[in-house]
């Protein structure tokens, strides 16, 4: 048994080895991906705090090499699985076939491909709503179920799911109940000119790159545990709170803009992503309290899923981003 100096000794070192890995870590993605710092901060934060994250983006924007890379720096199992229409749930998860044994023949389940740390669903929106439902338990309960039996996922255990949000044919809006068990919606954009024709050098010329493991699954496991021992002080966590409410239309307290422009706003689920990715936040950046500044930079990844617009937004040109802005003016901070 670690005594109670041991475990505040252990903490101190895991959190020195966050803060001075995350120049380690952005030196190795380097080799491999040029800007998208933001995206980068954020699928980490995600990774940090044990959630799951939604990218969104066009095709050909390295989606699936940053998440790889990122995988191998952390020395995590990764699994790539392309979502299609005639992906049954079988598929991800496993099934049981019949096998021979000494005592006879016998069911044996088979590992799907989720039985990994961290699982890549690639154009996840292209499957049906079915399919995309075998993830709800994993993503959950970080466990599968087959034929009654409860089969545990490897920790630590992520889901990085990708959508086009341009070619929209042929695809499979996820429900509500799925799009909110992501922590954030990463949004990665074009990149400016010079970065871009950076990306086209290194990939046209032959430069094999090696991309080196810095942590493990042990390490990415008890940085969860730090994350949340991060204080908060009770007005930041009302603060992230009326953020998510003010989202909710025909409440009391609602802004006319949400009334008018929205049919579904945020659950509790925002606010505790919120308070949870504003503490990874703070201790990626070498700071053991939480800032107003950390919740409202994660707004826009955390909300931007969760609120459903109506007819009449689009109709008035108003998008989720514009309605994210308007309630980040509207709320106000603490001590403002």
């Amino acid at each position: 048994m670690e005594t109670l100096t041991e475990t505040r000794q252990n903490d101190a070192q895991a959190v020195e080895k966050l803060i001075a890995g995350r120049a380690h870590i952005e030196s190795e993605l380097s080799k491999v991906i040029v800007g998208q710092k933001d995206v980068v901060e954020q699928i980490l934060l995600a990774l940090f705090a044990g959630g799951h994250c939604l990218i969104t983006g066009a095709p050909g924007l390295a989606k699936t090499l940053l998440v790889k890379s990122i995988a191998r720096i952390f020395h995590l199992k990764f699994q790539r699985i392309q979502f299609t229409p005639d992906l049954m749930p079988a598929d991800i998860t496993g099934t049981e076939i019949l096998t021979e044994t000494e005592e006879g023949r016998r069911l044996k389940f088979v590992e799907g491909p989720i039985f990994a740390n961290m699982i890549l669903a690639d154009e996840i929106n292209r499957t049906p709503p079915k399919t995309q439902s075998a993830l709800l338990e994993a993503m959950q309960e970080h466990q599968v179920t087959a034929a009654g039996v409860r089969h545990p996922l490897p920790e630590p255990f992520f889901v990085l799911a990708t959508q086009n949000p341009i070619e929209m044919e042929g695809t499979y809006p996820l429900p509500e109940a799925q799009l909110d068990r992501f922590m954030f919606n990463v949004v990665i954009n074009y990149l400016p000119e010079e970065d871009e024709v950076e990306v086209v050098e290194r990939t046209t010329a032959r430069r094999p790159v090696n991309i080196e493991p810095l942590f493990t699954g042990e390490d990415v496991l008890r940085f969860h545990e730090l994350v949340r021992q991060v204080p908060i002080a009770e007005n930041l966590v009302r603060y992230a709170v009326r953020l998510a409410g003010a989202s909710r239309p025909h409440q009391p307290g609602s802004p006319d803009f949400v009334n008018d422009w929205v049919s579904w706003g945020a659950g509790t689920r925002a606010s505790q992503f919120l308070v949870l990715g504003a503490k990874a936040r703070a201790l990626l950046q070498g700071r053991t309290h939480v800032l107003p500044e950390d919740i409202r930079t994660l707004a826009g990844p955390v909300l931007r899923h969760r609120i459903l617009v109506n007819y009449r937004a689009e109709a008035e040109g108003a998008g989720v981003e514009t309605i994210i802005q308007r309630l980040l003016e509207t709320v106000k901070e603490p001590g403002a």
